[in-house]
C-alpha cells in the first residue's frame, strides 16, 4: 500500500462536507496485523477495530489551509505502549466511531513500522511545500 486519501473523504472534500480548519482532526496509530486498509470502502473510524488502534492523538492545533495545502502543529502522543503499528490514520473526531470520517492513511513515513516502548511518539509533519498534505 502507499500513502493515500480515503475515497469517501475525497468526495467530502469536493462536496464541501469537510472543513479542516474547524473540524476536530486527530490521528490514530494502527496495527497492520489487525487492520487491512480499504481506501475505497472504509469511511468511518468504526472500520478500524478498536483492538487495532494502538494510540490516538489529541486534536491537531493551529491548523491552516492555504492554496490547497493542509498544515498543523507537529503532535506528540504521550506514553504509547502496545503492538507495533504500521499505519498513521488521520480522521475527523465527532465523538462517535460510527460518524468519525477517515481522511488519510500513511504507511511510508520515516520510522514506520514502529514498536512502542512506553515513551512519547512525535509526529513531525513535512516542513516542505506539501506540509501534511496537498489536494
Amino acid at each position: 500500500m502507499a500513502n493515500a486519501f480515503y475515497g469517501k473523504a475525497l468526495e467530502s472534500f469536493l462536496s464541501g462536507g469537510i472543513d479542516l480548519t474547524t473540524d476536530d482532526i486527530k490521528v490514530v496509530l494502527v496495527d497492520g496485523a489487525d487492520y487491512t486498509p480499504s481506501t475505497s470502502t472504509h469511511q468511518f473510524l468504526s472500520s478500524i477495530a478498536s483492538g487495532a488502534r494502538v494510540a490516538t492523538s489529541g486534536n491537531l492545533a493551529n491548523k491552516s489551509v492555504t492554496l490547497g495545502v493542509f498544515d498543523a502543529d507537529d503532535i506528540v502522543i504521550s506514553g504509547v505502549t502496545g503492538d507495533q503499528f504500521e499505519y498513521v490514520v488521520m480522521y475527523i473526531d465527532t465523538g462517535s466511531d460510527a460518524t468519525s470520517q477517515l481522511l488519510a492513511i500513511w504507511d511510508t513515513a520515516s520510522g514506520l513500522p514502529f514498536t512502542p516502548n512506553g515513551s512519547g511518539i512525535t509526529i513531525t509533519w513535512d516542513n516542505g511545500s506539501n506540509k501534511i498534505f496537498r489536494i
